[in-house]
């Protein structure tokens, strides 16, 4: 378990600063003479992980074809939009990955942990608290999920207060040994674990500024919830946070209300409804974002126009080194549950970027990617790598026998 004493006390964000919490002034700058348009991205033997993940991890209750409000019985299956991108990354496309979060010790947080090692996402990097017995301090987060059919939306609701990934502060975590000694290629954090308390923001900063430090590439997903920012200083705490962390990203993930909600980047020609996603609005979007935040090398986001709970249009684009890349377009896509779909595209993008290093194969890979693990149950994929393969290149859903 990587983790130490807090160095510096519990404050809220924008109070306590990062010079404060990892002792270096501002933004790491990359290293000399280095092409700043490319993602700096580590030979694979360098490092023990190709990529790690920073977020917190729960049990969804998934009611199946009933309600919440109906059911009698319950699915379980862990999720959370940062950890799903290391499993996706470990279970279907074979890298080494790990999960930087908490839980309590106790067997409701040791039945995440087996969930996790049955995922092949290493757990040693997991830090354990006590229990207090009741789960008035420290808890497992419970996410129940309904996957909405037809005109019946998909339905999450939360029940994650007091968890221990949420009281994660600066110093909990030696980021140091894991970036310095260890080696990661990639970090992945997102704004779903940043929205968790007034100390997570500070945790994810002091991630990214250590891993910039040792040359790490770092990705960030916005995942935008308004449920979770409502306590947490609401749209306007949103983008004081997502803006602040975004100083510090490689590359910028999202969806359409992600990236106006979060950096407060509108998208011209979409309506309130998300009837129509103009492509043209959201490339001159990203330029916005790259001119606004010039340390991005790589700006994706994903296409999804809802005709209904189960039909979706589906595709994506990513912006890298000046071009846009443009995903295969997936017209009425059957869903079965789309929770997820968009963190198994960011482990997609990621795994093309990691082993091609080619910005129109990872937009592929992630578009294909996340649309299989949208015909499957539960927040992550069990889609395999030649699966994606298969579609990234055109293939059909005829049977293999």
């Amino acid at each position: 378990m990587i983790c130490q004493k807090a160095a510096v006390g519990t404050r809220a964000f924008g109070v306590t600063s990062v010079n404060e919490v990892v002792g270096c002034r501002g933004v790491a700058s990359r290293k000399k003479g280095e092409d700043m348009s490319k993602l700096p991205i580590k030979p694979a033997g360098s490092c023990r992980y190709d990529e790690v993940s920073l977020g917190e991890i729960m049990l969804r209750l998934d009611p199946g074809d009933l309600r919440i409000r109906n059911a009698r019985s319950f699915n379980v299956w862990e999720g959370g939009g940062e950890y799903n991108v290391a499993r996706g990354l470990r279970k279907c496309f074979g890298l080494r990955t790990g999960v930087v979060t908490a839980f309590p010790e106790n067997d409701i947080g040791r039945l995440v942990e087996d969930f996790v090692m049955q995922g092949g996402v290493d757990t040693s990097l997991i830090r354990w608290v006590p229990f207090d017995g009741t789960g008035v301090a420290t808890r497992v987060g419970l996410n129940f999920t309904e996957r909405g059919f037809g005109v019946r939306g998909a339905l999450g609701v939360s029940d994650r207060g007091h968890t221990a990934a949420s009281q994660l502060k600066p110093g909990d975590i030696d980021w140091e040994r894991l970036f310095g000694e260890l080696g990661a290629r990639w970090l992945h954090t997102g704004g779903i674990f940043a929205a968790l308390s007034a100390t997570t923001p500070l945790v994810v900063e002091e991630a990214m500024a250590a891993a910039r430090k040792h040359g790490t590439v770092i990705s960030y997903d916005l995942n935008y919830r308004p449920s979770l920012w409502k306590a947490n200083g609401g749209l306007k705490g949103c983008r004081e946070v997502n803006r602040r962390l975004a100083q510090y990203v490689d590359v910028m993930i999202g969806n359409e209300e992600d990236f106006t909600a979060c950096l407060g980047l509108e998208v011209e020609g979409v309506d309130e409804n998300l009837r129509a996603l103009p492509i043209d609005g959201f490339k001159r979007m990203i330029e916005r974002a790259v001119s606004e935040f010039p340390n991005f090398k790589a700006c994706a986001t994903t296409l999804r126009t809802v005709k209904s709970a189960s039909v979706n249009d589906w595709s994506a684009i990513c912006w890298y080194d000046g071009a846009f890349h443009q995903a295969m377009e997936m017209k009425d896509l059957w869903i079965y549950d789309r929770v997820g779909g968009g963190d198994s595209f960011a482990s997609g993008l990621v795994y093309g970027f990691l082993t091609f290093d080619d910005a129109q194969k990872a937009v592929n890979y992630g578009c294909a990617h996340g649309a299989l693990a949208m015909t499957t149950p539960g927040d992550t994929s069990m889609a395999n790598k030649a699966e994606v393969e298969k579609l990234a290149a055109g293939g059909s859903a005829r049977v293999v026998r």
